[in-house]
């Protein structure tokens, strides 16, 4: 019973890990059990025993990348600007090229949009606890705004544009971000 355990325990591992690739290299309609089972060196009929539908399979991988990202960020410290940066841009560096590929499939697939949608209140519930505290006491309106510009400098976009698009090193975004973070919290009401 115990070596049946384990078998079916690496099984899942496999599954898990060939559907990550796959949806993280090709369209979510371009990935289909049969190949998801065939690089986890298993059976269709066992990827399907095992997750359902090639949906599940597909929540199963968005569920355990979102918590690895999760287990990551929450490690930061509210109201410390330095070492929020750092584990964001560290989450970005692991995570950012298959995130990316994620969003370019957004419109059109409930699943992917459901799980897009999740990461984005994540991410925006994030910024606030990371960052409220260096907020202090501005009216409504302005912490809101304030809060949207942190939401919208520290969103994978920006990563990509800088880092990407542009070319800076891990450390100039790191160090970009401080500043334009440092400059929105810094400015008076």
């Amino acid at each position: 019973m115990g070596r049946r355990a384990a078998s079916a325990t690496a099984n899942g591992e496999n599954i898990l890990e060939s559907a990550r690739r796959l949806f993280g290299e090709f369209r979510y309609d371009q990935v289909s059990l049969d190949e998801v089972a065939a690089q986890a060196g298993v059976t269709e009929r066992t990827v399907v025993r095992r997750f359902g539908s090639k949906e599940k399979l597909f929540g199963a991988v968005s569920a355990e990348r979102a918590a690895s990202i999760r287990r990551a960020r929450d490690e930061v410290p509210a109201g410390n600007i330095r070492e929020a940066v750092k584990l964001l841009i560290g989450t970005y560096e692991d995570w950012g090229d298959e995130v990316l590929h994620l969003l370019s499939q957004e419109h059109g697939l409930a699943g992917v949009t459901n799980t897009v949608e999740a990461g984005r209140r994540y991410h925006a519930a994030w910024v606030e606890r990371a960052f409220s505290p260096l907020l202090g006491e501005l009216p409504p309106a302005v912490r809101r705004r304030r809060l949207g510009q942190l939401v919208a400098m520290t969103d994978i976009y920006c990563w990509k544009v800088l880092r990407r698009d542009v070319g800076l090193s891990r450390a100039e975004v790191e160090a970009s971000l401080r500043e334009l973070i440092g400059d929105i919290v810094a400015r008076d009401a």
